[in-house]
């Protein structure tokens, strides 16, 4: 079943990074990582669909989705980076393989932190966050999305990892490699939650599993 539904608001999260908070149908419930298929409702742009995650709470009075912007190309991510309040958007029942299983480690490469807002944010809104850990790499302090929310949730437990820093960002350049997670990760025998460019999570995934991590534990989008 598809829904059109009216953009409520929109405002920038980092520098081609925006949120979107759109009207919430009737009934309309979702687990936390689970995404749904989006079009622009627009003359020509009404079948092409793209996977966005919702990173609000199935909770929330609206719909929200964090979604980064290629201004490079004339593509769906484009014209939802045009879009205006009073602007539609067409969207799918809800769907997807990142479900939260218990604690542990939270992998993201740039917009890949997406699927895990949501899991965070209600682990957060329910008092579990526990010991749950993020390791997130971006680019440079600019491009990290939600970082003063992360920070906040999350604490010291919120590592972030800059491959291109640029000098006085206080971070140093470093890479979610073999050598970066053995020096991190405590216990390989936790879950494990990966999200990122397909390259990334088959990389990761890989290290995992050979420090021991149950296949079976490793957690990510398919």
């Amino acid at each position: 079943m598809a829904y059109t539904v009216k953009v409520q608001s929109i405002f920038p999260v980092t520098h081609n990074v925006h949120c979107i908070r759109l009207e919430k149908p009737e009934n309309f419930t979702f687990v936390p990582g689970q995404a749904t298929e989006v079009s622009v409702n627009k003359p020509g742009w009404e079948d092409e669909k793209r996977p966005f995650t919702f990173t609000g709470l199935s909770s929330d009075p609206y719909l929200e989705f964090t979604i980064k912007s290629y201004h490079d190309h004339d593509g769906v991510t484009k014209q939802i980076g045009l879009l205006q309040v009073e602007d539609e958007l067409i969207i799918d029942e809800p769907w997807g393989t990142i479900e939260y299983k218990g604690e542990g480690y939270f992998i993201a490469g740039g917009a890949g932190i997406t699927p895990f807002m949501a899991i965070l944010r209600q682990l957060h809104k329910d008092g579990r966050l526990g010991n749950n850990t993020l390791f997130f790499s971006n680019k440079t302090a600019a491009d990290i999305i939600y970082e003063q929310e992360l920070k906040a949730h999350l604490g010291d437990k919120a590592v972030f990892v800059l491959t291109q820093p640029v000098e006085g960002s206080g971070l140093p350049k470093n890479y979610l490699d073999e050598s970066f997670l053995k020096r991190h990760v405590e216990r390989f025998d936790r879950h494990f939650y990966v999200c990122g460019p397909d390259p990334m999570i088959q990389q990761i995934n890989d290290i995992l599993v050979r420090n021991g991590a149950d296949p079976q534990a490793v957690v990510f989008e398919q």
